[in-house]
């Protein structure tokens, strides 16, 4: 296990769709270095890295397993498609060591995603008028304001070593996995856990620092996915702090806006997820040297 000064270490990892590849480029220099940590948490995008980083295939699964989203895209021009086809190749290539893991509770998976409270915004949500309400949601994020989702969302955290109705478990992972990156003006199919509406972690949770914090661990690294502040959520009104209840958060992120090598949060090119991926894979090694 990674350890900073004996104490129980957790790696936070931030959403941003194809973005996350910096994240699994950052799994994977720990990965080669022999490093795991106690817990690992994600939201969104970030969910199968992490995934791959808990059964030691960061590396193994690389930039190719982001190239194959990528060509899913190029012929579905649906990223509720890519997500699914990524799910679903994960759960054939690393599923049954990750259901292992839970029973063997050496480091725990987090996953944040944003339940849904009220019948009214189960139909927005979940129903035609999805793809309108996530549009007005992201001009609500750009003005910082964040009503609908205070009257209407809660932010759930899974938990590989919970037995509590918000265990991560292999009955609802894909579930799970899914429903943490549903984007509602991008992803046309809804999400369900345990049929309940869910939509994507980043609504309530770009990056689920704070919660490691608060569910016990003594040192947390954050993964970004952007250079500049990182928030606690879309809306951007509390920046994730370097220390929080007198734990420390270390900060590892992009020195660069991705688009200027080709990769946004819908749209990637081939050449851009290979730089991006090397990128991460550079700071992850940057920050243990």
């Amino acid at each position: 296990m990674l350890s900073i000064n004996n104490s129980s270490v957790a790696i936070a990892c931030a959403s941003g769709s194809f973005k996350t590849i910096f994240v699994h480029g950052v799994l994977s220099a720990f990965e080669q270095a022999n490093i795991k940590a106690d817990a690992y948490a994600s939201a969104s995008g970030s969910v199968l890295a992490t995934a791959w980083a808990m059964i030691g295939k960061a590396r193994e699964a690389g930039v190719n397993y982001w190239l194959e989203g990528l060509e899913i895209y190029r012929q579905t021009k649906s990223m509720s498609q890519v997500c699914l086809g990524g799910i679903s190749y994960f759960k054939a290539n690393g599923g049954k060591q990750l259901f292992e893991s839970f029973e063997s509770n050496k480091s725990k998976l987090y996953i944040a995603a944003s339940g849904v409270t009220s019948e009214e915004a189960a139909k927005q949500t979940q129903g035609k008028q999805a793809r309108r309400l996530g549009k007005k949601l992201l001009i609500s994020a750009a003005k910082g304001d964040c009503s609908w989702v205070n009257q209407n969302l809660r932010l759930d955290l899974f938990d590989s070593s919970k037995n509590n109705n918000l265990a991560l478990n292999q009955d609802n992972f894909a579930e799970v996995a899914y429903a943490s990156t549903r984007m509602l003006h991008a992803w046309d199919i809804p999400a369900w856990i345990d049929n309940k509406p869910y939509i994507d972690a980043s609504y309530t949770c770009l990056c689920p620092a704070i919660e490691m914090v608060e569910q016990g661990y003594q040192t947390v690294i954050a993964i970004a996915t952007e250079p500049g502040n990182l928030y606690r959520d879309l809306f951007q009104q509390e920046v994730i702090p370097k220390q929080y209840k007198q734990v420390p958060i270390h900060l590892i992120q992009p020195d660069i806006d991705f688009k200027e090598l080709g990769v946004e949060f819908t749209k990637a090119t081939s050449e851009g997820l290979t730089a991006v991926y090397q990128h991460g894979f550079d700071k992850g090694n940057e920050f243990l040297a």
